[in-house]
């Protein structure tokens, strides 16, 4: 019972700790008057993404592979299956060409990447690891998709209403500091306790991962597309989750790798197999229509359902 609170409170510690992170570090940057499209694809797109980096870095150092790789691949079906899902429940999302021809291709791709990297055995007859040279290949995708994301920029008219704090630069140094506190012990909080209740419960450190530590480092994600998707926003509900997707792949498991390679243990192909089934699902919901509707919704939920009922 112990183990559940203090993940609880290790889930709130990330969910504020991330947003007193964006929020103080888009001042400062403000401050500079660094313009509001690259405060937005820079310190906002990693702040939605900072829990699932500090919790994976945490693991990593810590040897904890099974929370390393659920974590991410958790935190993608959900943004797919279940985030993306509800808000098209609650208001059918609108999809960009871009979005539907680069940025989902590119998560499909991210997918089909991690699966191949991941089945040494078939392929080669290697123990299945992931490797340094494999994280340096999937950083070298995410400069790749970094470098997409600014030159779209260049076409972007500056977006003037973004919401910036207008904190004095003390306050806003502070903000970014505790964030940043609250990030580390957020994330070392969820991650021990992540292995105690698998240990209490005996079920293993891979379904915990998957299932409650990644929705609550999704709660950014999730809370960002709920209310874009009231304010009928579409653009950012569905671009903020398949972004997230692929900076999940690109960046934060080429960081885990680098720091220590991730061992695959036997089963995990199940989720790096439905982690790509999710994105082609999304790929042919939207290809044609360029819209996810209700009922579209309401499948990948039941998908996310049937899934989880194979795992437990």
């Amino acid at each position: 019972m112990l183990s559940v609170i203090i993940m609880i409170l290790g889930i709130v510690a990330l969910v504020y700790g991330a947003n007193f992170l964006v929020d103080g570090a888009s001042c400062i940057a403000k401050r500079f008057n660094i313009p509001n499209l690259v405060i937005g694809l820079t310190i906002v797109a990693f702040g939605t993404s900072a829990p699932e980096l500090v919790v994976n870095t945490i693991a990593s150092i810590k040897g904890y592979s099974a929370i390393t790789m659920g974590n991410v691949i958790g935190s993608n079906l959900i943004n797919i299956l279940i985030i993306l899902g509800v808000t098209s429940i609650i208001y059918p999302l609108a999809v960009s060409k871009t979005t539907a021809y680069v940025e989902i291709p590119l998560s499909i791709l991210a997918a089909l990447t991690v699966l191949i990297m991941a089945n040494d055995t078939f392929l080669d007859g290697f123990k299945n690891v992931i490797g340094r040279g494999d994280g340096i290949i999937l950083l070298l995708f995410f400069l790749m998709f970094l470098a997409y994301n600014f030159y779209l920029t260049l076409n972007a008219k500056e977006d003037d209403e973004m919401a910036i704090k207008n904190y004095s630069m003390g306050v806003a140094i502070m903000a970014f500091l505790g964030g940043l506190i609250l990030l580390i012990v957020g994330g070392k909080f969820i991650v021990d306790s992540a292995v105690e209740i698998a240990k209490g419960f005996g079920v293993s450190e891979r379904v915990i991962s998957l299932t409650i530590v990644a929705l609550g480092t999704s709660l950014p994600e999730l809370a960002t597309s709920v209310v874009a998707a009231m304010k009928k926003n579409p653009d950012l509900a569905m671009g903020n989750c398949v972004g997230s997707n692929i900076f999940n792949i690109f960046f934060i498991l080429g960081i885990s790798t680098l720091i220590r390679p991730i061992e695959i243990a036997s089963g995990e192909n199940l989720e790096l197999i439905f982690n790509l089934f999710a994105g082609i699902l999304l790929f042919v919901f939207v290809i044609k229509s360029k819209k996810l509707v209700r009922w579209q919704g309401i499948a990948m939920v039941l998908f996310y359902g049937i899934y989880l009922w194979d795992l437990l």
